[in-house]
C-alpha cells in the first residue's frame, strides 16, 4: 500500500511576509553585529564588558529573530508572542531616536514593529498558527 501524504494548507501571504520581515530584521542585526565586532576590536580604548554585551546582545537579538522565524515557517504557535515582544521593542527604541533628532530612522522602526505585529495577529496568520 502507497504511503498518501496530506497537504496543509498553503502558508498564508500575511505570516509569510511576517517571516521574511523578521529574518529581514536578523540579517540587519547580523550585519550590525559584525560592525560592532570590528569596532570593538579596533577601538584605542573600550569598556571591554560594555563592550562584550552590546555585542552579545546584538548576536543574540539576531539569532532569536532568525529562529523565531523558522518557527513561525513551521506554524509553531508558540513563536508568536516572543516574536511580538521583540518587535514591540522597536517602539521604546524609536520613540528615542525621534526624541534624539533621528526621526529618520527612528519612525521607520515603530512602524516596522508595528506592522509586524499586525501581520502576526492578522485572522490568516491566526488561523494557520492554529489558533480559534
Amino acid at each position: 500500500m502507497a504511503r498518501v501524504t496530506i497537504d496543509s494548507a498553503p502558508v498564508p501571504d500575511t505570516l509569510r511576509w511576517a517571516v521574511r520581515l523578521l529574518r529581514a530584521e536578523a540579517v540587519a542585526l547580523a550585519l550590525l553585529s559584525g560592525w560592532l565586532v570590528w569596532a570593538d576590536l579596533t577601538a584605542t580604548k573600550t569598556d571591554l564588558v560594555s563592550a562584550l554585551f552590546v555585542t552579545g546582545f546584538a548576536v543574540a537579538g539576531a539569532v532569536a529573530l532568525w529562529a523565531l522565524g523558522g518557527a513561525l515557517t513551521r506554524r509553531r504557535a508558540g513563536a508568536r508572542a516572543p516574536a511580538m515582544v521583540l518587535e514591540l521593542m522597536l517602539l521604546p527604541v524609536g520613540w528615542f531616536m525621534v526624541s534624539g533628532g533621528l526621526g529618520w530612522l527612528g519612525v521607520p522602526l515603530m512602524a516596522l514593529g508595528l506592522g509586524v505585529c499586525a501581520l502576526l495577529v492578522s485572522p490568516p496568520t491566526t488561523r494557520a498558527l492554529g489558533f480559534d
